[in-house]
């Protein structure tokens, strides 16, 4: 494939984090600037790349605290708090790629658009929340909060308990044309972070925010399609797709097709809060003209573009 042909990089709020670690702002840019390094080998190599990324554990973590303030200031609502990691992330984000960047002595450059999406206010999500965020608690913790903050939570693949909130399905890239301007002039775009905050027309037109947290990789599948890019690449915290996942016996798998995806999808081998989002927009990209969709690890990046890492799903 040629290095000029576009591609979306959708990368995990989890892989800007590192779990061993508090989240102290200074932990958080040097995990940043280790999940950067590859992105920066590929675009000094040539490749065109559209940046995508997760907010989970951030705007948990935001959310959190403006409801430990509530009473001495204002409480902050969801939509202002993608904005806000929008910012704050892709300040790290842009921050450390122009750094490894210039230390290949490229000049390319990166900018962060704030990104909106438009939702349909009347989605289903609104009454049956399901997008985890913010932080892994045990269930005794996600019980108290369950009762004293009205949260709604889940156990999250193993890893603990964790809170859900409404995760409506993206219709629109709002600032799609600024995105496709600055792509189209050579610059690496940050953009949809966290799903793009989430918007919608009130009855005088006017584009309001909404309570809720889109899918960053339903969005980025959105967002990949409107662009046109070739390949839509999904980084997460799992080297491969696996099926039978949670059992004793799990099975990576190297190279798939549509159909089968789709039928691995079907059985309910991806569940709806971690994998099955990922394959739900690998099989939309590729339905919608996408040539392929890689699932792999942040670092196995580089490995994934050259066809060595990750889980290739093609459409035949």
């Amino acid at each position: 494939m040629s290095q000029q042909t576009l591609n979306v990089v959708a990368m995990g709020g989890h892989s800007l984090l590192d779990p061993s670690k508090p989240p102290l702002i200074e932990n958080q840019f040097a995990v940043t600037a280790e999940a950067m390094k590859p992105i920066a080998k590929l675009i000094a190599e040539g490749h065109r790349l559209v940046l995508t990324h997760g907010n989970g554990p951030q705007v948990g973590f935001l959310k959190r605290r403006s409801e430990l303030a509530a009473g001495s200031v204002h409480e902050v609502t969801l939509d202002s708090l993608v904005a806000d990691t929008q910012g704050a992330l892709g300040f790290m984000m842009q921050r450390t790629l122009r750094q490894d960047l210039e230390a290949l002595g490229s000049n390319a450059e990166v900018a962060t658009v704030v990104t909106e999406v438009e939702v349909d206010p009347n989605d289903p999500a609104f009454k049956k929340p399901t997008k985890p965020i913010g932080s892994f608690y045990t269930e005794e913790q996600a019980q108290k909060f369950s009762e004293t903050l009205g949260w709604t939570m889940v156990e999250d693949s193993g890893r603990g308990w964790r809170r859900v909130v409404p995760s409506p399905w993206p219709k629109v890239i709002v600032q799609l044309a600024s995105v496709k301007a600055l792509a189209a002039a050579g610059v690496t775009v940050i953009t949809c972070g966290g799903g793009g905050i989430p918007v919608s027309p009130d009855a005088s037109g006017e584009k309001q925010g909404l309570e809720a947290v889109i899918d960053k990789d339903r969005a980025s599948q959105v967002l990949a399609t409107a662009l046109g890019a070739e390949r839509l690449f999904i980084t997460t915290g799992v080297e491969k797709v696996f099926i039978n996942f949670r059992s004793e016996h799990p099975v990576a798998l190297d190279k798939v097709t549509l159909p089968e995806i789709k039928k691995l999808y079907a059985e309910g081998q991806f569940p709806p809060g971690s994998m099955g989002p990922k394959i739900e927009a690998a099989i939309d990209f590729l339905e919608q003209g996408g040539k392929a969709c890689i699932i792999c690890k942040p670092e196995q990046l580089a490995d994934a573009f050259a066809g060595r890492a990750g889980t290739l799903i093609v459409k035949e």
